[in-house]
């Protein structure tokens, strides 16, 4: 895990310290080396800051080249297979200098050129320049666990793990964009190719662009989607069981690789703890394990069921306890998150991942498992709800949703009305909002509104459903492509960042992801009855004997307890020294007074506290 930047012009970069003062943001992803590259033509220059994961050694200093001087890269992230492609790149006579997975990607690329994206099994953004044909390629891998934002520059682009690193050109204007603004008071981050500042675009998962310097011709194509054939719902339990714990076992033995120590972030729930049977399966060594505590808030509170794992088996387990936490904890973490993000999980997870690097340079988690499995309780919501369109004359649905529209914000099941008089496909889009589209016009003022007719956020979200498809296939593949791409990961990649720690996620590999959206059919996935079926298959004959698999918590904390105290007191403070201009005071007031009766406004309060911590910290005008 590092950071990379870099620019691109059709002629001479006039100002090439440009390129260290977007650089330097990045250190914290990076503090084991720097190091920069320009062109001899001085048109395009490479970024990289380094976390020393795989050959530790000079020889893996980056910007790395291939043995001819023609290829230039910078990498962010892990090749999980580069051993075996090594090995086929050496059967072609290839020769190596190096034993890192970066070189692998520059021999990867003389041998099939832009084709080897669908040869990289791996997290990773990396920008590679072929001096031959003057083209720099840009990709991200297929899930979107590494981060790339990029911009037009007159004559050229920029671009950079994070924006934080664009925004330090002293050319760049830092203006809101109200659009994603709109997106982030739907769902609590920006998603796609938006971001949260005009003028800077997200590189989407599973695409590449490219840009060639002696035109200044800029092309972005998708290398990878999910299945599009639907599984075959007579598939035999036992043997995709079996078939789940042969891929996971075969994606966990990869991500254990590392020439530095690792662990396994242990929330005690289904998916980190298969994550730790199959990690202690391959080691030699007892695992080390991590988990937080929340003392005297036993519903947040997954430290029992983690103990229970990790004395099974036999690993060495740290536990964090988390009291209140601080309140200067969080400017620092909208600092860290250059752009805002609603979900409160990334407070634990910063914590945690402070205590782990102290411990291990790398820590396996249980990420992704819900997404591709069913395991969030909104599905079974979501085909109940479907049961009940066909059954329901719209009219009434249509009444349903109107008056769920009138409950207060904070209301109990008010998000699960709200969609009920859409088709299947709106009603996913209407899960888990944090303002619904009037409330979101109460909050924003008018004159922040551009007026283009452009998608809603909702609309946007429904896109991301396949027509015709299951309703348990359509709210997993939007989850999947968006709250998991888009929040959860960004939350994951920026909070272990902070602290230079490499998380990944077995469950993520993509033959996993493969194998759940085109061969699990829905009986295995989620039923009325029980979440995420074929994992607890699988928990059933490995986690110990009675462990309570059923149980759903996530990775979350008591925030509406501490929100309570301290924390309640400066959202308030803050808030209420949001700037008119922005947000309409009045519907502030109105979410803080309805907090103090007893609704729970908690979760908006929170993405609201962050937006505003986060637009000071950037000194972004209202």
């Amino acid at each position: 895990m590092c950071g990379i930047a870099g620019l691109a012009h059709s002629i001479p970069h006039r100002r090439r310290e440009t390129l260290s003062e977007i650089l330097a943001p990045l250190s914290h992803r990076g503090p084991d080396d720097a190091g920069e590259w320009w062109s001899d033509d001085g048109r395009v220059g490479l970024g990289h800051r380094r976390l020393a994961i795989i050959d530790l050694s000079p020889a893996g200093h980056q910007p790395m080249h291939d043995a001819s001087g023609r290829l230039a890269i910078v990498l962010n992230g892990e090749i999980y297979n580069y051993r075996e492609l090594r090995r086929e790149l050496l059967g072609k006579g290839h020769v190596f200098r190096t034993a890192s997975d970066t070189e692998v990607i520059l021999v990867a690329y003389l041998e099939w050129g832009d084709a080897c994206l669908e040869r990289l099994d791996g997290m990773f953004a990396f920008a590679l320049y072929d001096t031959a044909q003057q083209r720099l390629l840009i990709a991200r891998d297929r899930v979107g666990e590494k981060p790339l934002y990029y911009r037009s520059v007159p004559g050229g682009l920029a671009f950079a793990s994070e924006l934080k690193a664009l925004m330090a050109d002293r050319t760049f204007d830092r203006s809101l964009n109200v659009e994603a603004l709109d997106y982030y008071l739907t769902y609590g981050y920006v998603p796609g190719t938006l971001s949260i500042l005009d003028g800077v675009t997200k590189l989407p998962a599973a695409h590449s662009l490219v840009w060639r310097t002696t035109t200044g011709e800029l092309s972005i194509r998708r290398y990878w989607t999910l299945p599009q054939t639907a599984p075959d719902p007579r598939g035999d339990a036992y043997e995709l069981s079996e078939r789940l714990e042969t891929l996971l076992e075969a994606s966990v033995r990869r991500q254990l690789v590392a020439d530095v120590p690792v662990g396994v972030m242990l929330s005690g729930g289904v998916d980190s703890s298969l994550v730790v049977a199959m990690a202690a399966r391959a080691s030699s060594t007892p695992v080390k394990t991590f988990n937080v505590s929340f003392p005297g808030h036993a519903r947040f509170d997954e430290a029992p069921f983690a103990r229970e794992i990790a004395r099974h088996f036999g690993t060495d387990h740290i536990e964090l306890r988390a009291d209140e936490a601080p309140t200067d904890l969080l400017p620092l973490l909208a600092r860290q998150f250059d752009e805002p993000l609603a979900d409160s999980a990334l407070v634990p997870t910063a914590m945690i991942s402070a205590l782990i690097r102290n411990h291990a340079t790398v820590a396996l988690t249980g990420d992704g498992g819900d997404e591709l499995f069913g395991g969030y309780p909104h599905y079974q919501w979501m085909m109940k709800a479907e049961r009940i369109r066909g059954r329901v004359p719209l009219w009434v649905r249509r009444g349903v949703s109107g008056a769920a529209r009138l409950l207060p914000p904070g209301t109990r099941g008010r998000n699960h009305l709200i969609g009920f008089d859409q088709d299947t496909r709106g009603g996913i889009a209407h899960l888990n909002v944090y303002f619904d589209r009037a409330a979101r016009e109460r909050l924003i003022v008018p004159s922040m509104s551009d007026g283009t007719g452009r998608c809603t956020p909702e609309e946007y979200r429904a896109g991301h459903c396949t027509p015709g498809a299951s309703v348990l296939r359509q709210a997993t593949e939007a989850d999947f492509q968006t709250t998991l791409a888009d929040g959860y990961l960004v939350k994951v990649d920026r909070a272990s960042m902070l602290h230079g720690l490499e998380l990944r996620a077995p469950w993520l590999d993509h033959h996993i992801v493969e194998f759940a959206f085109g061969e699990v059919p829905d009986r295995l996935r989620t039923t009325r009855d029980e979440l995420k079926v074929l994992p607890k298959m699988l928990a059933r004959r490995l986690l110990p004997p009675g462990f309570d698999i059923r149980r759903k918590q996530g990775f979350t904390m008591p925030l509406a307890a501490w929100f309570a105290g301290a924390w309640g007191r400066q959202a308030e403070a803050i808030l209420k020294e949001a700037p008119a201009s922005l947000f309409n005071p009045r519907e502030i007031s109105r979410l803080l007074r309805a907090q103090r009766m007893g609704f729970d406004n908690t979760q908006r309060l929170f993405a609201l506290t962050m937006f505003e911590l986060w637009r000071r910290e950037y000194r972004i005008a209202a």
